[in-house]
């Protein structure tokens, strides 16, 4: 390979290669990528962790609050709140589940302009982005719901613990792992978002 390729330009080709690779496996992921919010605790539990779209919100809403104060939390739950009740009483959103992918990208981009700004965070600014982002994807929940009790405690509790640990483990880490999940994110939902299409 090295008579292919210097080795200087082996690296990027291979980070280039393992993008592209996932990618392509984001590709193939289904269009729907919510299902029934009634089962039990543990299928609400089990939601956070196995669904992709959820579970890298969870990361964005995480270190976001990590960044700028654990009073972006209280956006999140704001946000969580009403858009599952805006779901659960017919809300809708055209091309949600584009919108719930694209949530996922802002979180990126905000958590990417926060570190390249040179002023203080306006909390109720980033937090009304956090919270705009969760309202989207909760109120595809609240659509799905049928009054179980039991998933949404689970998928809450879950999400809460993925949030925290999030938290914890950034604010321990070098800045640098906070980049790297900003830009995860924004290519990641962003690849979510246009999987359909392809």
């Amino acid at each position: 390979m090295s008579l292919l390729f210097p080795p200087s330009s082996a690296r990027p080709l291979g980070l280039a290669a393992a993008a592209g690779f996932g990618l392509s496996l984001l590709s193939a992921l289904p269009v729907q990528a919510h299902g029934a919010a009634d089962a039990g605790l543990l299928a609400g539990a089990s939601h956070p962790l196995l669904g992709l779209d959820h579970l890298l919100l969870l990361l964005g809403v995480g270190g976001v609050a990590a960044y700028v104060s654990s009073g972006v939390l209280l956006f999140a739950l704001g946000g969580a709140l009403v858009g599952a009740l805006l779901g659960s009483f017919g809300g809708d959103l055209p091309a949600a589940e584009v919108w719930a992918a694209l949530a996922v990208s802002a979180l990126g981009v905000l958590l990417l302009s926060l570190q390249r700004s040179q002023r203080s965070p306006q909390l109720s600014l980033v937090g009304s982005v956090v919270a705009a982002a969760v309202a989207v994807h909760a109120l595809l929940h609240g659509q799905e719901a049928s009054g179980t009790l039991a998933w949404w405690l689970g998928a809450g509790l879950a999400s809460a613990a993925v949030v925290g640990a999030t938290v914890l483990v950034l604010r321990r880490l070098h800045s640098r792992w906070t980049l790297a999940l900003a830009a995860a994110l924004s290519l990641t939902g962003l690849a979510l978002a246009v999987a359909p299409l392809a």
